[in-house]
């Protein structure tokens, strides 16, 4: 009988459950088979993210973004035999170089460009009394658009002269953007000029000099032409402007000149220039 019963105990002993150790280890290999599978999963869904965010991105440019702003050649002075009167001035000089300034960086390939207007500083009333023509079709850079100068790489200014100085109008663009002076959005960016003078000794030097205090204030980087666009710069066949602060024109007294074809050619070197300076920064 007690044979049958160590027998009988044996058999229900070997029946009953496995031993601990081997049981702790099966549990621990399903628990580290669940965590394989999970982490296989995340990394599963985290590629099909970035995938899907690649395709989402995928017209986002690389490049860096640079913003030719401008301000139009709009008065000029002008004398009657019987009285003086100021009117508009209907040719549009710093709006061509800019179209060259414009052309230049984007024969570079190697940026973005927008054109923008600054804003007016006469109401419509004035212009109308003064017979201004209406304002090119580039869009104007207002107060709610000034997000744009934050995310961009350079900037290109264009103005004509005022007394041997930046004009008003260009000036009271700059003096809108304190608040971005205050936060230094735009430290470290680049800038550069084009502009439009009278005549030879209206300020083809003075204008710039007048405007890099601006630049100064609000942290950007001042980029010259120096003497990059060759010996030409050198040349006295023909009166021309510009200087190496950058490439300008002679409007002429009553704005009736027309830029001629060595100022529209450096105003588009100076758009390759800028380029070539703003990637490297980039």
């Amino acid at each position: 009988m007690s044979a049958l019963l160590s027998c009988f105990g044996c058999c229900g002993g070997s029946e009953e459950t496995t031993p601990p150790s081997t049981t702790r280890k099966d549990e621990k290999k399903t628990t580290e088979s669940k965590e394989q599978q999970q982490k296989s999963a995340t990394s599963t869904i985290a590629q099909k993210t970035a995938a899907t965010e690649r395709e989402t991105n995928v017209t986002v440019s690389n490049k860096p973004k640079v913003l030719i702003i401008y301000c139009k050649s709009r008065i000029s002075y002008r004398e009657d035999q019987q009285f003086n009167f100021f009117l508009d001035s209907t040719y549009g000089h710093i709006k061509k170089l800019a179209d060259h300034v414009k052309k230049g960086l984007e024969k570079s390939g190697s940026c973005d460009v927008e054109l923008f207007q600054v804003p007016e500083t006469l109401s419509e009333d004035i212009l109308k009394k003064m017979g201004a023509p209406p304002k090119p079709n580039d869009p104007v850079l207002t107060f709610e658009n000034h997000d744009k100068l934050v995310n961009a790489d350079g900037f290109i200014f264009g103005f004509p002269t005022r007394f041997g100085a930046v004009c008003a109008q260009m000036k009271a663009f700059f003096d809108s953007l304190g608040h971005l002076w205050q936060k230094g959005s735009l430290n470290g960016k680049l800038a550069s000029f084009f502009f439009s003078t009278g005549t030879q000794g209206g300020g083809q030097e003075t204008t710039a000099w007048t405007a890099i205090s601006q630049l100064a204030h609000l942290g950007l980087l001042y980029v010259p032409c120096g003497y990059t666009f060759g010996s030409e710069m050198f040349s006295l066949e023909e009166p021309h402007g510009g200087s190496p602060y950058g490439p300008g024109t002679f409007a002429g007294a009553d704005g009736s000149n027309q830029p001629t074809t060595y100022e529209v050619q450096y105003a588009e070197h100076l758009g390759k220039y800028f380029a070539t300076v703003v990637q490297r920064f980039h």
